[in-house]
């Protein structure tokens, strides 16, 4: 077998990670293109009816997937009635959790008083019952780490859907431009994945695998749903006590730190995930890996968040209308509460790899203690407040979640915190340079002056990395030159 055919799992996990990269850049690139078209024509009131329903999307796809997509991707002898026991099971799911939604859609709109929720409600709800077909072709392909396929099919599905939300929005369709996005990109993906990938169920379904695959899950789902009710509780707290253009802008800017820093991180976690559960059983060499991946993810994630920060208020200027300038500082207060959140998902995802689904729950459950009791505290502060409570609940989430990690691989806080504290330094340094040029007089030249914030910035963030020798610009370097250069196989080191 050649070079090229036998791939090592590292090798395996570095062109995961480098289509998922690529799929994450395209779907994210035109997620941010198409949310700025979008907020050119829409108001922040037509943002915030969605952001009201955010809360109860998300719960219902949680109750779809039930945690049994990570229990399925960890199983390492997974049959072909697995798959097709977890098929069967979330159509069901699926089905329960979009009668819920139907049922309860009279009730959302009482809560928020405003009507025009009830049918919203019930259209965006046929969402989840097409992301239930998904499941399991999804789990298929990141089983196999198979992202090139998942890439040429989620990017085609954003351009397509992207196009006619910005179509609708131009024509005065509103709120319901944001809906038809929401629902025709699902459906393309769904279309695309049954047309490329073989997988198909059989007419078999096993109670022992649904049982086996429910005890790790079930633990997962209930601290999903904790996790989407509390990242949603400030949507629900400001939707209800403040105007819907409040919860618009809200929405709004967490939409963008979405785009950039949750995605990013997801993506690097989900095509890691299944190679490090290969080696779940290894302390010492999942140690190892974790923390290539943090300081990949930081590497990333740090100047990312920094620059947005730095360059809010021109991008609002130059790009969306003046009624959206008042929620420039929830996006700058954002991007500070948004610096933690690579930390969090590589510790959870320890958790998750390890088995230990049940110190998850109870990291949820402690963790949403902590956000109600800020949540009571700031909330007399307006919604400034609430924005400051929220940057304190993610640095304090930070201390149990990395307790455990410290425990089972041996990989403690202290440890984490000198990984990342270079990088966040130099993009500290350099978000600062780009901030400091944005107080230039700019006269006519605001567009140049944005320019010269983009480029000095970027650029002094590469040479401090190149200065201090940082390993992650090494890695991520090695691993595009790798995919990039045809013939000559990516040398990645051994997870």
């Amino acid at each position: 077998m050649s070079i090229m055919q036998k791939q090592t799992l590292g090798q395996k996990t570095a062109t995961g990670v480098f289509w998922n990269f690529l799929e994450l850049t395209g779907r994210q690139g035109i997620n941010v293109l198409v949310t700025l078209l979008l907020a050119r024509f829409l108001t922040p009131g037509d943002f915030g009816l969605v952001a009201m329903l955010s809360v109860f999307f998300a719960i219902a796809n949680a109750l779809m997937d039930a945690g049994f997509r990570q229990a399925l991707i960890r199983k390492k002898d997974a049959t072909p009635v697995d798959y097709s026991t977890m098929f069967y099971t979330n159509l069901a799911l699926g089905l329960l959790s979009y009668g819920l939604l139907f049922i309860s859609s009279p009730s959302i709109a009482s809560f928020y008083k405003e009507p025009r929720l009830i049918l919203l409600t019930r259209i965006v709800g046929v969402v989840v019952l097409i992301n239930s077909f998904q499941f399991v072709q999804i789990v298929d392909l990141t089983r196999r780490l198979d992202f090139k396929t998942q890439f040429k099919v989620t990017v085609p599905a954003g351009v397509i859907s992207g196009i006619v939300a910005v179509v609708m929005a131009t024509k005065g369709f509103g709120v319901w431009s944001l809906v038809a996005q929401m629902l025709i990109s699902p459906l393309l993906i769904t279309i695309s994945l049954w047309t490329i990938n073989s997988w198909r169920p059989s007419l078999a379904f096993s109670l022992t695998s649904f049982r086996e695959m429910f005890s790790f899950g079930s633990k997962l789902f209930l601290s999903g749903v904790l996790d989407i009710v509390f990242r949603n509780v400030y949507v629900i707290v400001i939707g209800k006590l403040f105007a819907a253009t409040v919860a618009g802008w809200y929405f709004f800017t967490t939409k963008v730190i979405e785009i950039v820093v949750g995605q990013l991180s997801g993506s690097i976690q989900k095509a890691t995930y299944p190679a490090l559960a290969s080696i779940q059983d290894d302390d010492a060499r999942l140690k190892n890996a974790y923390r290539k991946v943090i300081k990949a993810t930081v590497y990333v994630v740090f100047p990312t968040m920094t620059f947005l920060a730095a360059l809010a208020e021109p991008l609002f200027r130059l790009l969306l209308n003046p009624r959206w300038l008042p929620a420039v500082p929830y996006l700058q207060l954002l991007c500070v509460s948004a610096l933690v959140y690579p930390l969090h998902v590589v510790n959870l995802n320890i958790l998750q790899v390890k088995g230990r689904s049940d110190l998850f729950l109870y990291l949820e459950i402690l963790k949403k203690a902590i956000i109600v009791v800020v949540i009571l505290i700031s909330v007399r502060f307006g919604i400034y407040g609430l924005l400051l409570g929220q940057i304190a609940t993610s640095f304090f989430a930070y201390i149990p979640n990395s307790y455990f990690s410290a425990r089972l691989i041996n990989y403690p806080a202290k440890e984490q915190l000198m990984d990342v504290l270079p990088t966040l330094g130099i993009a500290l340094l350099s978000g600062a340079v780009m901030f400091l040029i944005g107080l230039l007089p700019d006269s006519n030249a605001s567009l140049l002056i944005f320019f010269s914030q983009v480029i000095v910035g970027g650029v002094s963030y590469i040479l401090l990395s190149l200065v201090i020798k940082l390993e992650a610009q090494m890695q991520l370097w090695g691993l595009c030159k790798s995919r990039l250069t045809a013939s000559q196989p990516f040398k990645a080191d051994s997870l």
